[in-house]
């Protein structure tokens, strides 16, 4: 009889163990959230009342001013974006290389620093509609303006670009006969060729025209004038099937007509970048 009891609990407690992991794998969705809907992020940001945002230093899209405040087209655009729905833009600093992972795990609501919509990317984000236009450029010393004025000039020579950014690709895809070398920043490819260990960098031309040049920290710097490679569309990153990717497009049409982009960008030398519709 005692063995017969034990039998029939054993059953019992192996049926409830299946309803339970039946029961989990139903209600487990991809993002951990318990459903296999849409990552509902719009009501996830407005209940924590934040929105962290990664970014990396990029004049003149999210940089720190003399005075060392947060300042530039996307931080501006996302403070504006923000006060619309109602929630405080947090701006953390993240390792370019890893910001899908960032994103993925929820350190970071999103990515807004000048991020380039790519096919590659859409694998791992969702984007919102593109707001400016972007092309890259190469800089070398003003010295070697001369020198260096086409592709063929440029094979062979040391070119430097950030890790994993559209200014990689264009090295890859334009000068792939330059001896290429990577870098953790924008603003080190520039380090780099002014210090002369580097003949040349590529990288956006958003911020290339704003930190080269007379009256800059890298006066001695200029863009090869004429040779644009590979041109792009910005746009802001947010989690696959993310919701607030809708809500992020009403607003910034609202910011749009009412002039107020339009505003940030001729501050800061964007107007003709600028996808007005």
């Amino acid at each position: 009889m005692k063995k017969f009891v034990s039998i029939v609990l054993l059953i019992l407690f192996t049926l409830t163990l299946g309803a339970c992991t039946s029961n989990n794998e139903a209600t487990t969705g991809q993002d951990g959230s318990g459903s296999n809907a849409p990552v509902d992020d719009l009501t996830y940001i407005k209940e924590k009342g934040e929105l962290i945002i990664g970014i990396t230093p990029y004049e003149p899209m999210n940089y720190e001013d003399k005075e060392g405040k947060l300042v530039g087209f996307d931080t501006e655009y996302a403070e504006a974006l923000c006060a619309k729905l109602g929630v405080t833009p947090e701006f953390i600093f993240i390792n370019w290389d890893t910001k899908e992972i960032e994103l993925k795990s929820k350190n970071i609501d999103c990515i807004w620093n000048g991020l380039t919509v790519t096919e590659e990317r859409k694998d791992n984000m969702a984007f919102t509609k593109p707001y400016l236009i972007n092309e890259q450029v190469v800089v070398v010393r003003s010295s070697d303006a001369d020198k260096y004025t086409d592709k063929a000039s440029l094979k062979g020579v040391s070119v430097v670009a950030e890790a994993g950014s559209a200014g990689q690709t264009a090295v890859e895809t334009d000068l792939p006969e330059a001896e290429f070398t990577p870098v953790d920043a924008q603003t080190k490819a520039l380090l780099e060729v002014k210090a002369g260990t580097a003949q040349a960098a590529v990288l956006d031309a958003t911020l290339a025209n704003s930190m080269t040049g007379a009256g800059t920290d890298y006066d001695n710097l200029t863009v090869i004038t004429g040779l644009n490679l590979t041109s792009e569309e910005y746009a802001i990153g947010l989690r696959l099937e993310s919701t607030a990717v809708a809500e992020f497009n009403k607003i910034t049409s609202e910011l749009l007509q009412d002039g107020t982009l339009a505003e940030i960008a001729e501050k800061y030398g964007l107007t003709e970048r600028l996808i007005n519709k």
